[in-house]
């Protein structure tokens, strides 16, 4: 079978959309399948074009046997609602454009978080007469409002029709959360359609590791009990909340060595540094993103990782796939998320919940946790039992025999 995708997020970029597609593509090869992926120039969170990339109308480049045709697009950074979809939009009119040229394809996927991506595959799939797959990553439009970025308005509900439009024209929907499919059916999507393939983790990637000393001592984490933050900084992330826990730390004599490690980049970033400073925040280590092969060593640095979205209803259909990655690890999470994710985190005994944007209950159990050494040992065997069952070569395998059934049918 020859499977093209579309995402405007492929590595060398790190971020989930980015990650899951990659691990799925590669896995697929390796069964014996061509896959094709068009994306963009690798530019994600800064809106600049990584080293070694240009912003070309048509370049291609073999990835672990995946075929990666990169078209042009405008370049925008993760940050500004017309911008952005200037960008999205970009991408969704050359990616229609490069289609035709890839021979005897027989499926087709489009990607979320932003449907313009899927926009690209139904459009593919329209002129060919083949089926498209709709893999659905967030409630877009959905997202925007609940982080603020646009109030409900002709715009949103136009965005709201061609959402429902694609999931109409889709013959199957991957959905990667329980939640996703209970909302589409309940505004009248057909049940039979959605499969849901969760997040997961690749354990020949994330695995224990002992903290890399040499980081730590660059880093001046020695005798540090660290708590971090890896992942997007970006406005669902209310990332404030983080900061407002350690100056509780910071001014109280039972926080005092917790130290908060940020890894990553977003639209909130600059932000945040200057919100840290004007704090007077000593507590607090920004990082910039790092390429994939390096992300472990800094997660081999964590005593517990700090999973947090804003306090919002549509937040809690989400499960961010950091979590996986934290058990593939076995460290333990802080886990400031509501709704399917947090009962996960309970269920496989992985950590403790707190309220999202809950700074006082997160100070205090930063404490806890580092008081009791006993119950992170326990946390940590847990997680790495609970990490085998959301194993990303065996959720690829599950989505592949999905494909296979439609591409049959």
């Amino acid at each position: 079978m020859h499977i093209l995708f579309f995402t405007d997020n492929f590595p060398p970029e790190v971020n989930a959309p980015a990650t899951r597609t990659f691990e799925h593509c590669r896995e697929w090869v390796k069964e014996g399948h061509k896959v094709t992926v068009i994306t963009c120039a690798p530019n994600f969170p800064t809106g600049k074009i990584y080293e070694g990339y240009r912003n070309r109308l048509w370049q291609r480049e073999d990835m672990e046997g995946i075929q990666v045709i990169r078209v042009w697009s405008y370049i925008a950074p993760n940050e500004g609602f017309a911008k952005r979809s200037i960008d999205f939009i970009s991408y969704m009119m050359t990616a229609s454009l490069a289609a035709p040229f890839v021979r005897r394809v027989d499926l087709i996927i489009g990607t979320s978080p932003q449907f313009f991506t899927v926009c690209a595959a139904w459009l593919a799939s329209f002129y060919r007469r083949i089926p498209f797959v709709f893999e659905l990553r967030d409630l877009w439009p959905e997202s925007i409002k609940a982080v603020g970025a646009l109030e409900d308005s002709v715009i949103i509900r136009m965005l709201e029709y061609i959402e429902m439009f694609l999931y109409r024209r889709a013959a199957r929907i991957v959905s990667v959360t329980k939640s996703f499919r209970r909302t589409l059916a309940a505004r009248g999507i057909d049940e039979n359609k959605i499969e849901v393939i969760t997040n997961g983790v690749d354990l020949g990637r994330f695995s224990p590791r002992p903290r890399d000393k040499e980081l730590q001592d660059k880093l001046g984490l020695e005798d540090k009990f660290v708590a971090g933050y890896i992942g997007t900084h970006g406005m669902a992330h209310a990332l404030e909340t983080l900061l407002e826990a350690a100056h509780l730390l910071q001014d109280s004599t039972g926080g005092k060595r917790i130290h908060i490690l940020f890894l990553g980049d977003g639209a909130r970033k600059q932000v945040l540094i200057e919100k840290a400073r004007a704090m007077k925040l000593e507590n607090v280590t920004f990082l910039d993103t790092v390429p994939k092969e390096e992300v472990v060593r800094y997660w081999s640095l964590l005593d517990v990782s700090i999973i947090h979205l804003k306090k919002s209803n549509l937040f809690k259909t989400v499960i961010p796939s950091k979590l996986f990655e934290c058990m593939g690890m076995g460290i333990p999470v802080l886990h400031g998320v509501q709704g399917e994710s947090a009962e996960i985190v309970k269920k496989e005994q992985a950590g403790l919940t707190f309220e999202p944007e809950n700074a006082g209950e997160l100070a205090d159990k930063l404490c806890q946790l580092r008081d009791s050494p006993f119950v992170l040992e326990q946390m940590t065997k847990a997680s790495l039992a609970a990490a085998k069952h959301y194993s990303r070569e065996e959720l690829a395998r599950k989505m592949l025999s999905i494909l296979l059934q439609q591409a049959a049918k």
